[in-house]
């Protein structure tokens, strides 16, 4: 069963930059799409990024430009570049591992625990 770990969240003030990873267990993610939510209080999860297994990206409109996500398969870890940081960028953030990209939460299936990201001065 594929497992999955955040890290790298933090307090950074508008227009700094903070690298997530999401480091995988249990399986390979060569076949695995996996992308990253995030939650703000009060607020539905919502899709964030996407890395297809052969390396396709999406990006959410409020993202695109400032973020960038990769994958190291030889690591077995997905990163997220998070650029030009805005308040409304804070919020819990999860990878999540699915066989193909997707905007919708209930199609992933591998969950991490999430890593809080505060955006604020």
């Amino acid at each position: 069963q594929l497992q999955l770990v955040e890290s790298g969240g933090g307090l950074v003030q508008p227009g700094g930059s903070l690298r997530l990873s999401c480091a995988a267990s249990g399986l390979t993610l060569d076949n695995h799409a996996i992308g990253w939510f995030r939650q703000a209080p009060g607020k539905e999860r919502e899709g964030v990024s996407c890395i297809s297994s052969g390396g396709s990206t999406n990006y959410a409109d409020s993202v695109k430009g400032r973020f960038t996500i990769s994958r190291d398969n030889a690591k077995n870890t997905v990163y997220l570049q998070m650029n030009s940081l805005k308040p409304e960028d804070t919020g819990v953030y999860y990878c999540a591992g699915s066989k193909a990209c997707s905007w919708l939460y209930l199609d992933f299936g591998s969950w991490g625990p999430g890593t809080q990201v505060t955006v604020s001065s």
